[in-house]
C-alpha cells in the first residue's frame, strides 16, 4: 500500500491546493465577468461554441465540464439572450453557433479573463507558469506542445 505522505509529500494537501487555486480563480473570474454582463459558465459555453461551431449539446457539455441537462439549460438561456443560435443538424442533432452579440460578449469576456488570470498567476515567474502548465497537461493525459 502506498503512503500519501513521505517522499511524495501530502497528496491530500496537493489535491486541496489545486482545488483551492481553482476555486479562487473561478470566483475572481465570475465576479469580473459580471462587469461585462456574463457569468463564468456562460462565457465558458460561448468559448466552447467558438472553438467548435456546430457542436452538439453533448460535445459542448463535455467541453465545459457540465451534464447535458445543465448545458441544455444554459444553452436555452444563451439563446434567449440572443448570444447563440441552435440549428437543426443531421438527424436529431442540434448544432450550436455564436451570434454576433455572442461573439462580442466572448471577446469582452476574453479581455476580462486575461486580466484576472494574469493577476491570479502573478506570483509565478513565466518559467514556473510554463512548468505548471506542462505538469497539469501531463496529469490530464495531454501532450505538451
Amino acid at each position: 500500500m502506498h503512503s500519501t505522505r513521505g517522499d511524495f509529500g501530502d497528496l491530500q494537501a496537493l489535491g486541496r491546493a489545486v482545488k483551492q487555486t481553482q476555486y479562487r480563480q473561478h470566483r475572481a473570474l465570475d465576479s469580473a465577468l459580471a462587469a461585462v454582463g456574463t457569468t463564468l459558465a456562460q462565457w465558458d459555453a460561448l468559448r466552447a461554441i467558438s472553438r467548435s461551431p456546430g457542436a452538439s449539446a453533448r460535445e459542448l457539455a463535455a467541453a465545459t465540464f457540465q451534464t447535458e441537462q445543465a448545458f441544455g439549460t444554459l444553452a436555452t438561456r444563451l439563446t434567449t439572450q440572443g448570444l447563440i443560435e441552435r440549428r437543426p443538424g443531421r438527424g436529431r442533432r442540434i448544432e450550436h453557433h455564436l451570434t454576433s452579440a455572442g461573439e462580442q460578449v466572448l471577446a469582452r469576456g476574453g479581455k476580462v479573463a486575461d486580466e484576472v488570470l494574469a493577476e491570479c498567476f502573478a506570483a509565478l515567474p513565466d518559467a514556473d507558469r510554463e512548468t505548471l502548465l506542462g505538469l497539469l497537461r501531463r496529469l490530464n493525459g495531454e501532450e505538451n506542445p
